[in-house]
């Protein structure tokens, strides 16, 4: 039987490609290091465990409103006042099945076939891909190096047409983990108010932020962006939840309310234990979030310095999130091999480390490192990387 086309088109995540093929040789016994991860390795604090543990033993176990319990809603409106100082109704906000179900769920709301989707590149994997489902294009602009992999204003202007309906910003970004300051976000911001195109911005990683400079939301620059801004956020990074999958979005009522109708028709609900222990984690102390923070950065500056010590491997020191987005393009001609990719799949063959290759962001002279792994781990890592290209310097 013939599949249907938007799934024939689809392309296979190289993130979970590079883990798929990493757990496999451990299962054969060899001594993997992986590096693909996008998930914290702490475990969901305890607070949060036990609320789930008390939902359980209540009998919270039902079906829940489609968009989410409105204590959640309370929580997740109070926490957008008191981290952004912006204003949401329980209508303008939906709890989601993880920040990627907001995401998909908004492009099939928003997009009608051609409608055209501007994405910064490096990307998230999954941004194509969701728009491509919902039967939109998404058109790929290049953030250059140089820039700190951020796009300008003016190439924002460029790329947009007749068919444009929306942008996506994110900030602190996957995979390269930079940041946009206020003033860069007024700056595109403008754009799309000129242009009234809608501004996507997903702040999942808005938690993890390593230097002096604060986490900007753009919906809170002005009261125009704040209406033509939809946020996507969620407790996975922040909290250490990946696997409770619970995320929100938080817009205009009206977009919310059809990703209600849609989500009432594929999920029914998020579950609801995940409901109450994400509840837990808005209302309860962020001490472990500023402890997991704390740990991170220190991991960030050990693993940046050795890498950058290796020959043609250039790194831009990124600001958030959990990821370094080296060049090794150097490296990989200097070795002999034809492409960053067969660098990478040569590194894990060899050394056993696993990247993900960059080719899968939209950035093939780049790769992938998360350091969401022990100290230990990445220094042993980033010796196994120093000595592969040692042993393939020409």
């Amino acid at each position: 039987m013939e599949l249907a086309n938007r799934v024939q088109s689809l392309t296979p995540s190289s993130t979970l490609a590079i883990t798929a093929q990493a757990k496999a040789l451990k299962a054969e016994g060899h001594d993997v290091i992986g590096l693909g991860a996008g998930e914290p390795d702490f475990n969901t604090p305890a607070h949060i465990l036990d609320a789930a543990k008390r939902a359980m033993d209540e009998g919270l176990t039902k079906y829940t409103p489609a968009g989410g319990i409105p204590e959640l809603k309370n929580a997740i409106s109070a926490k957008l006042k008191r981290d952004q100082n912006l204003t949401y109704t329980n209508e303008q906000i939906i709890v989601t099945t993880g920040a990627k179900h907001a995401l998909f769920t908004l492009f099939q709301v928003l997009l009608n076939k051609g409608d055209e989707v501007i994405v910064p590149a490096p990307y998230w994997v999954s941004y194509p891909e969701q728009i491509k489902l919902a039967e939109g294009k998404p058109v790929i602009v290049t953030a250059d190096e140089s820039n700190n992999f951020k796009i300008t204003p003016e190439q924002l202007k460029a790329s947009i047409s007749e068919h444009t309906k929306a942008v996506v910003i994110n900030s602190p970004s996957n995979p390269t983990g930079m940041m946009y300051s206020e003033k860069e976000l007024q700056a595109l911001g403008q754009v799309c108010l000129d242009n009234d195109i809608l501004i996507i911005s997903d702040e999942i990683y808005e938690k993890l932020v390593y230097t002096s400079e604060e986490h900007i939301s753009i919906a809170q620059l002005s009261e125009e962006l704040y209406n033509q801004t939809v946020i996507i956020n969620g407790v996975s990074k922040s909290h250490s939840m990946t696997g409770w999958r619970i995320g929100f979005a938080a817009g205009n009522k009206t977009i919310i309310k059809a990703m209600s109708n849609m989500a009432s028709h594929s999920t029914s609900n998020p579950t609801s234990i995940a409901q109450y222990a994400a509840l837990a984690a808005y209302i309860g102390s962020d001490e472990d979030v500023t402890k997991m923070r704390e740990a991170f950065k220190e991991r960030l500056d050990v693993l940046y310095d050795k890498l950058t010590s290796i020959p043609g491997v250039e790194c831009v020191k990124p600001s958030g999130a959990f990821y370094l987005f080296p060049n090794v393009q150097k490296a990989a001609e200097s070795g002999g091999f034809s492409d960053v990719d067969e660098w990478v799949k040569a590194l894990l063959d060899q050394e056993k480390v696993a990247l993900v290759p960059g080719s899968g962001f939209g950035s093939p002279q780049n790769v992938r490192l998360s350091y969401a792994t022990s100290l230990d781990q990445l220094e042993k890592a980033a010796d196994r990387i120093k000595q592969f290209v040692n042993n393939h310097q020409s």
